[in-house]
């Protein structure tokens, strides 16, 4: 049979539905047995021989791609990668594409599961409730003085599908949105009919430095956050990055929070993951594990959206 390996770790987990249509489709599946993200060699290992990948975050750089699309049998070389989930860069496009290796995303299952996450960490920052749920369990009644969302000024870095979403869910909060893309809309980021009348476009250093509450969506992995940037933000602001590890120098992160330069930040996605790092030291940061599409629906939804996608390409 024709074998496809799914490798994200949680596939299936609540439907079993997306591997039961590979199944009657004439695949045969092999999942992720690690319960992780694979690592090295382990991609090889479990993915050799399949002409099909619906991946996770695992890297697939060009030596393990060329490795998977050669092979004596012509009917057991890679042809198509299907990522579940909206991130591309752990994939080398280049690469695939040279192999003739077609490469898939979900990039509208997450939208919604990652603006809620979004909404629900600017809540939590500026009330303070995760740090006074762990005074509580220490046996500390301490009743810290938070802040309204109401009327704040919040700077969207990035504004495609979750940017907008994101300013949706913040606009009946009366807060005055700004946000900046390196698109415009011309460029291909049209902005929904709803939302155009209550935001602003602002080039990154007015974002920088007059947002109170500054949440990051770009699309892609690059350095956009270094120490110079954060300087620039606005004392006592806070700073939310949900979108990809390595946005934020995370060293000049935990300096400017240390110092008070920053009131407080959220961060779901790290450089290095799982994290280890020095900000796990700071009770003014929240640290969650990549959890922004883990919504049941939502991966249910991207689940099945991977699978149509792999059949799709397969065809």
């Amino acid at each position: 049979m024709r074998k496809i390996t799914i490798t994200t770790s949680s596939f299936a987990g609540f439907d079993k539905r997306p591997v039961e249509l590979l199944e009657e489709n004439g695949f045969e599946v092999f999942l992720n047995p690690f319960g992780r993200t694979l690592r090295g060699n382990e991609i090889i290992e479990l993915c050799k021989g399949s002409i099909g990948i619906i991946a996770g975050t695992e890297l697939l750089d060009a030596k393990t791609l060329e490795s998977l699309a050669q092979s004596a049998n012509p009917e057991s070389v890679l042809k198509v990668i299907s990522r579940c989930g909206t991130g591309m860069d752990s994939v080398d496009l280049s690469a695939a594409n040279k192999l003739g290796i077609k490469v898939f995303n979900t990039p509208d299952a997450p939208t919604l599961a990652v603006a809620e996450l979004t909404l629900g960490l600017i809540l939590n920052l500026l009330r303070n409730i995760s740090q006074m749920d762990r005074d509580v369990r220490k046996g500390h009644w301490k009743k810290n003085m938070g802040n309204l969302l109401s009327g704040k000024k919040i700077g969207i870095i990035g504004f495609g599908r979750i940017g907008q979403k994101v300013a949706e869910f913040l606009l009946p909060f009366d807060c005055k949105v700004k946000y900046y893309d390196v698109k415009n809309e011309a460029a291909g980021h049209r902005i929904k009919e709803g939302i155009k009348d209550g935001i602003k476009r602002a080039e990154l250093d007015e974002l920088l430095t007059t947002s109170d509450i500054i949440s990051i969506h770009v699309s892609a992995k690059e350095g956009f956050i270094g120490e110079e940037e954060i300087k620039k933000i606005k004392k006592g602001a806070c700073l939310i990055n949900v979108s990809r590890g390595g946005v934020i120098d995370e060293d000049a992160l935990y300096s400017a929070l240390k110092d008070g330069h920053l009131t407080a930040a959220a961060l779901d996605v790290f450089e290095q993951e799982p994290y280890l790092g020095s900000l796990r030291e700071l009770d003014n940061v929240i640290l969650t594990p990549h959890i922004g599409s883990y919504a049941v629906e939502t991966r249910v939804d991207m689940e099945k959206e991977a699978v149509i996608n792999l059949l799709k390409g397969l065809r």
